[in-house]
């Protein structure tokens, strides 16, 4: 890597980390394999050391575009992975719902429906109660 790619890789490590945990990073790393040791590298520097670190966005409103996103997308495994994630970016409960909201009338109401039950089903799992705030 070259010492930008290093400094990128660094940036988007801490980032990663702070956003999913150190738990969630450190099982990645340790199931990384010859099939995805690139890709994982590949995310470190460029979706958290070169996006979600840009300074523009907080971590809070990255959050809430990228599940909406996900949503939008059916991305079932990378919503919850982000949902669970709202325990450390400052995201609430409420800030899903209206992102949720959006994905109804953006992406169709089919979309937003089946992130509702995800987001439900995770906030349970994270033994929160459905609309009250994740901070």
């Amino acid at each position: 890597m070259s010492q930008d790619a290093d400094d990128r890789y660094r940036l988007g490590m801490a980032t990663r980390r702070a956003v999913l945990g150190d738990a969630h990073v450190d099982r990645a790393q340790a199931a990384a394999s010859p099939i995805d040791r690139d890709f994982q590298t590949f995310i470190t520097e460029g979706a958290w050391g070169s996006v979600w670190s840009r300074p523009h966005f907080s971590k809070r409103e990255r959050s809430i575009v990228t599940i909406a996103l996900l949503a939008a997308l059916g991305q079932d495994e990378e919503l919850a992975m982000h949902i669970r994630a709202t325990a450390n970016t400052g995201t609430s409960c409420e800030d899903v719902v209206e992102a949720l909201l959006h994905v109804a009338v953006y992406a169709g109401v089919p979309a937003a429906n089946h992130a509702i039950k995800i987001a439900k089903q995770v906030y349970g799992e994270m033994k929160m109660p459905h609309g009250g705030e994740s901070r």
